[in-house]
């Protein structure tokens, strides 16, 4: 199994709204959602589910595959996330 060497801080853009009585926290960078009963519990469980989701990469070996895949480029031997450039609520109309 392969060790981790050192850590990169890395600000990832994250929605999180309300679905009925649960928070939801959604991640475009990584295609990652999590959910909770509070807006605490769903931030908590949000880094969690990060956590989980990078330790498994690196387990596998499949970092670099998986973060290109998702948009992610390497520079200077540093991952960067796609980055957001507007988070708007748009109208459409929808056959009822």
């Amino acid at each position: 199994m392969a060790k981790v060497k050192h850590f990169l801080a890395v600000k990832l853009p994250v929605s999180i709204f309300k679905e009925g009585k649960y928070f939801v926290a959604y991640t475009p960078a990584l295609d990652l959602s999590t959910s909770g009963k509070s807006f605490k519990e769903v931030k908590r469980r949000f880094s969690e589910v990060v956590n989980i989701f990078f330790e498994e990469l690196f387990k596998k070996g499949t970092l670099g595959e998986v973060l290109q895949e998702l948009g992610w480029r390497k520079i200077h031997k540093e991952w960067i996330p796609p980055s957001v450039i507007a988070h708007e609520q748009e109208e459409v109309k929808i056959p009822v």
